[in-house]
């Protein structure tokens, strides 16, 4: 800040970029000295200097140790009792539990910008917008690793859910009537590192794979009718659901994803889809009874090629004399 000052009172401009940055970057060292002090644990008292150890036994407190966390103001070290059972080399760290930075180095704020970077852009990029947006320095590593940590995440928690959506174990969903509610799933190749494709044939016979099939779902409702007699989508309405599974598993997240909109409140049920084996044979297993749509542009396209395909019959020509 002096140095800012300094070349102001020399040249009489002021440079409003820099001196923003650098008030922010002060009141980050400020706040990081703040949080150290708040994370610095006193040594526990007589009654709270043992905890059951997993292995039965109890374990007994050591020592104060301390480990450093990056924060979104900063670097801080915490300093947070130390816990060992004597019958297991397990060791505990009560503290690192109730902070959410068990076996981490990143504060659960960092690791929440990490995931919303990472998701959004390249791992490399997404440092350098912690770096300029956040004023944090972190490896394209963190980023990535952060993002994969926070996607297996839920990914466990939406395959808990399927699992009940399979035995029948979800909670009713109350609410009023959903005159009609659309089903609609697809899947499409996309490019993936060669890691993914290993053992998988590609498109052309004797060619390795370069692409894995995604599959997509969404549902929504319907508000009216336009003037020619189509469909018109609620705005807002569409909740979308993807992954790179089997077509089995991919039928119980997209039937999970009807069921939380209301599918057993719906007046009328559609399922709508490009004509592929697959989706029907779906369709048929978590939604039998709905409506089944070929979609229009491939309903044209299947239209198209059939007609296509047909050859004109041509009259018998009339000769002379005849």
């Amino acid at each position: 800040m002096r140095v800012i000052f300094n070349e102001r009172r020399k040249t009489g401009r002021l440079d409003l970029e820099a001196i923003e940055m650098a008030m922010r970057s002060a009141m980050h060292q400020a706040g990081a000295a703040a949080l150290t002090e708040l994370l610095q644990f006193e040594i526990p008292s007589a009654e709270q200097r043992t905890l059951p150890c997993s292995c039965g036994q109890q374990a007994h407190y050591r020592e104060l140790r301390s480990k450093p966390v990056l924060t979104a103001v900063g670097k801080v070290e915490v300093s947070r009792p130390y816990y060992l059972c004597s019958h297991c080399p397990v060791g505990q760290f009560p503290a690192d539990v109730e902070l959410d930075i068990e076996n981490a180095e990143l504060s659960p704020g960092v690791r929440r910008m990490l995931a919303t970077v990472g998701q959004e852009a390249p791992f490399d990029p997404g440092r350098l917008q912690m770096k300029l947006l956040a004023d944090l320095e972190v490896t394209t590593k963190a980023v990535e690793r952060t993002a994969e940590a926070i996607g297996e995440d839920i990914a466990a928690r939406e395959r808990k859910e399927i699992e009940r959506a399979v035995q029948l174990d979800l909670p009713m969903v109350v609410g009023e009537p959903v005159p009609i509610l659309y089903v609609q799933m697809d899947g499409t190749g996309v490019p993936v590192v060669k890691k993914e494709t290993v053992g998988r044939s590609g498109k052309t016979e004797g060619q390795p794979a370069h692409t894995r099939e995604v599959k997509l779902g969404c549902v929504f409702t319907q508000t009216t009718w336009d003037e020619e007699g189509y469909a018109i989508r609620d705005p807002d309405s569409t909740t979308y659901v993807g992954a790179i599974e089997t077509a089995e598993e991919f039928g119980k997240r997209l039937y999970l994803e009807a069921w939380k909109r209301g599918w057993s409140r719906a007046l009328k049920k559609v399922v709508m889809g490009d004509g592929s084996e697959w989706i029907w044979n779906q369709a048929q297993l978590h939604f039998p009874g709905a409506t089944q749509i070929v979609d229009l542009c491939h309903a044209r396209g299947h239209l198209g090629r059939s007609l296509a395909s047909c050859t004109p019959m041509r009259r018998p020509t009339k000769t002379v004399g005849s």
